[in-house]
């Protein structure tokens, strides 16, 4: 397959891809309001070095050894939570207590497709904990502190209007599984900083809220490379992934960085690829050729949510999802 290569960007708002003698560039403005892919392209990049870390980051970014696993399908269960999530409530909005029973909802559209669409791929990888979550027909949260918490759920961020809306989405689909603190601090940091990202916040404002609010972010990729090991927590995980999107210059940069750095391949890549494409977007072709990896069942869900994404756009970017009442969610 191709080698596809990225060139500097930084904070800058062009940015260019060289594939093979093909070059294609773009504004930064065209990629904040995107979907999710990034979650997708991460797993799937990550995919063949989860066991197998390889430190660099001059390797082939897709192979015919790359796989979906547990981070892109849950993320697509997730995803697939808001959307029916919506639907229901939809009519409602405006009316008394609609914001709690949004959030209501989506924890009980979270736990019924995070297990509905879950049970379809037995063999992709989930945690112990997580398999016998999905096998029980009465399924309650575990208290994990799993990275499972981080890697699926990047579409809080995307569908949110607001800050607040993407905590207390991020808080409803992750509880009914990792409800432990440090589950529920992990995805809540991802979410925060995919919307912060989409919303056109700088490297240095989303290091600080990061930093000030979830984990100190007082180190760098180079240095703590060597030493890092496969870590399956949100606190062993998120703040490595947010800080190889940090030091990234372009999307393709920001995801050989996190596979560099070993341990949990594909999910430290689906965390920092979330969060990248709501910085730097995609580029078409990479999206393409992550988008191939998905079976037609997947790739259904994919497509509908673009259309919901683009739906909200279209309707003047207003939030489809409402404000939870009496939530301190400290901004």
């Amino acid at each position: 397959m191709d080698n596809i290569k990225g060139d500097s960007m930084g904070d800058h708002s062009a940015w260019s891809f060289r594939i093979g003698e093909k070059t294609v560039s773009g504004d930064r403005n065209q990629g904040r309001n995107l979907y999710m892919i990034g979650a997708i392209v991460g797993d799937i990049a990550g995919s063949r070095f989860e066991f197998n870390n390889y430190r660099k980051k001059d390797f082939e970014l897709f192979s015919e050894e790359c796989h979906v696993t547990d981070d892109s399908i849950l993320t697509l269960a997730v995803a697939k939570a808001i959307m029916e999530t919506c639907k229901v409530i939809r009519p409602l909005i405006g009316k008394p207590e609609t914001g709690e029973k949004f959030y209501v909802m989506a924890e009980w559209m979270a736990n019924k497709y995070l297990r509905e669409i879950g049970r379809k791929y037995p063999e992709c990888g989930y945690g112990g904990m997580f398999a016998q979550w999905i096998a029980s027909e009465v399924p309650k949260p575990y208290n994990s502190f799993g990275n499972g918490a981080a890697m699926r759920v990047s579409p809080a961020g995307f569908a949110a209007g607001t800050e607040g809306e993407a905590i207390s989405l991020a808080d409803a689909v992750t509880q009914v599984t990792h409800n432990h603190e440090e589950g529920m601090k992990g995805a809540e940091a991802v979410a925060v900083a995919v919307f912060m990202a989409r919303h056109g916040k700088s490297k240095m404002e989303i290091r600080k809220r990061i930093n000030n609010d979830y984990y100190p972010l007082d180190f760098t990729i180079d240095v703590i490379r060597d030493a890092y090991e496969f870590n399956e927590t949100c606190q062993g995980t998120v703040p490595q992934a947010i800080e190889a999107f940090l030091e990234s210059t372009s999307f393709e940069d920001a995801i050989r960085i996190a596979i560099s750095l070993g341990g949990d391949s594909d999910t430290l890549a689906a965390i920092t690829g979330s969060v990248a494409e709501a910085f730097y977007g995609v580029p078409d072709e990479i999206r393409e050729r992550a988008l191939a990896y998905l079976d037609p069942y997947l790739r259904g869900i994919y497509d509908d949510w673009i259309a919901f994404i683009r739906d909200r756009k279209e309707n003047n970017n207003k939030s489809t999802v409402p404000e939870k009442e009496n939530k301190d969610n400290g901004i």
